[in-house]
C-alpha cells in the first residue's frame, strides 16, 4: 500500500566547472498539503516558515533542492484523508494530526484524552513531545501503522473553550444545546445535557448559521479569524485547556531516501515552524480578543465551582481512549502518564487524576 521507491521525478542538475570536479545537486518534486485553508496559522507557517527554513539548511550543504507542489484548503487532501494520502503517494510532507485521523493515528489525540488541563499550549507541546519521545515504541508504532515518520514540529492550540448563541455559566445552561466538534473533544460534554456533532472549521460558520447546531468548541485565534463570533457571540470560559494537535511527517518511503544531512534539515525546518506558529499564537491573543468584543462578541465567565463539577461528574475520558489506543498496540498508558508526569514537573496539576482511578 506504501509506495515502494521515491517518485519524486529527481533531476540531476551538473555543474560542471574546468577549476574542479563536477558537483551534482538532487532537485526533488515534493507534494506537500493541508485540508484547511492558509487562514489559520498552522498552514500560514508552512509557507512563511517551514519551508523557507527548509530551503535555507539545505542551501548549506548543497545536496538537494525543492520543487514543491503545495495545496491548502482542500484542494489536494480533504480532512481526515491524510493517512490515505501519505500512503498512496498523494501527499509527501504533511501534519500528522489524530483528530481527524483518530483510527490510525489517535496515539496522537493524547491531550484529548485529559480535558481541562493548562492553557500554556507551547509547554502542552513540550509536555507531549517529550512523552512521544521517551515512551519506548511510541513513535515506532506510529511510524509502522501509517507508514509516516514523525519529525517533530509539533503544535497545541490555545485554550479550547465554547462559542454559542447563548451564554453559557453552569452546566445546566448547557441542557439541549447542539455544539459542532471536531470528534475527540465531543466527548466532553457527556454528564453535560449538550449534543456533540462532528464538525471542523471548514463548515462550522455556516453550520451555526444555518442552525445545525449553536456553537461550537474552538480557541480564540482560530474562532477569530473564521469570524464565529458573528454567529456565536458569546465566548464562554470552560477553559478545557490547550490542545496538541500534532506535527510534521515525511512519508516513510521517501524520508529513507534522504541523507542524514537532508533529514536534519527537515527536522531543523519542523523545529522552527513550531516557534513560529507559537510566537505569532500568543502575539494574536489579545488582538483576536479584542476584535472579538469589538464585533460584538463577548467573553463569558464559566462558574468555577460548575467547572469542577462538571469534570468530576465526565466519565473517565482516558479510559476509551487507552482501550482503543491498546487495540492498536501502542503504549497509551505509558505516554498518558509520561504526559502527566511533565506537566507534573512543570508546575501543573489535574484537578481529577484520570490515571488513578
Amino acid at each position: 500500500m506504501f509506495r515502494k521507491a521515491f517518485l519524486g521525478g529527481i533531476a540531476a542538475i551538473a555543474l560542471v566547472s574546468s577549476q574542479g570536479p563536477a558537483i551534482s545537486q538532487e532537485t526533488l518534486n515534493l507534494t506537500i498539503a493541508a485540508g484547511h485553508p492558509e487562514i489559520f496559522l498552522w498552514v500560514k507557517h508552512i509557507k512563511e516558515t517551514f519551508i523557507p527554513t527548509l530551503a535555507a539548511e539545505l542551501e548549506k550543504t548543497g545536496e538537494v533542492t525543492i520543487n514543491w507542489t503545495e495545496g491548502y484548503g482542500g484542494t489536494i487532501v480533504k480532512l481526515g484523508s491524510e493517512v490515505e494520502a501519505f500512503q498512496t503517494g498523494i501527499i509527501d510532507v504533511g501534519q500528522m494530526s489524530g483528530v481527524f485521523n483518530p483510527a490510525s493515528m489517535g496515539l496522537l489525540n493524547l491531550t484529548y484524552a485529559m480535558p481541562f488541563g493548562p492553557a500554556d499550549a507551547r509547554g502542552v507541546t513540550a509536555a507531549v513531545e517529550k512523552a512521544l519521545n521517551d515512551t519506548e515504541g511510541a513513535l515506532s508504532q506510529l511510524e509502522e501503522a501509517t507508514g509516516v515518520v514523525y519529525i517533530g514540529g509539533g503544535i497545541a492550540i490555545d485554550d479550547y473553550n465554547i462559542a454559542a448563541t447563548k451564554e453559557l455559566t453552569k452546566v445546566s445552561d448547557l441542557e439541549g444545546i447542539k455544539i459542532g466538534g471536531a470528534g475527540p473533544n465531543l466527548s466532553w460534554l457527556a454528564s453535560t445535557g449538550a449534543v456533540g456533532v462532528q464538525g471542523s472549521y471548514v463548515s462550522f460558520y455556516n453550520d451555526i448559521k444555518t442552525g445545525v447546531y449553536d456553537g461550537n468548541i474552538g480557541w480564540m485565534t482560530a474562532n477569530v479569524p473564521a469570524k464565529l463570533h458573528e454567529v456565536a457571540p458569546n465566548f464562554n470560559l470552560v477553559n478545557f485547556g490547550a490542545m496538541y494537535i500534532g506535527g510534521w511527517g515525511v512519508a516513510k518511503p521517501v524520508w529513507d531516501t534522504f541523507s542524514d544531512d537532508t533529514k536534519a534539515a527537515f527536522r531543523t525546518a519542523a523545529a522552527a515552524y513550531t516557534k513560529a506558529y507559537f510566537d505569532e499564537q500568543e502575539a494574536r491573543y489579545d488582538s483576536a480578543k479584542q476584535t472579538l468584543l469589538d464585533g460584538g462578541g463577548k467573553m463569558v465567565e464559566f462558574d468555577r465551582t460548575e467547572r469542577e463539577t462538571w469534570i468530576n461528574n465526565l466519565p473517565n475520558p482516558t479510559t476509551a481512549w487507552i482501550a482503543a489506543a491498546e487495540a492498536r498496540s501502542e503504549p497509551a498508558r505509558e505516554v498518558l502518564n509520561a504526559y502527566q508526569d511533565n506537566l507534573k514537573a512543570d508546575g501543573f496539576t489535574f484537578i481529577r487524576d484520570y490515571l488513578a482511578e
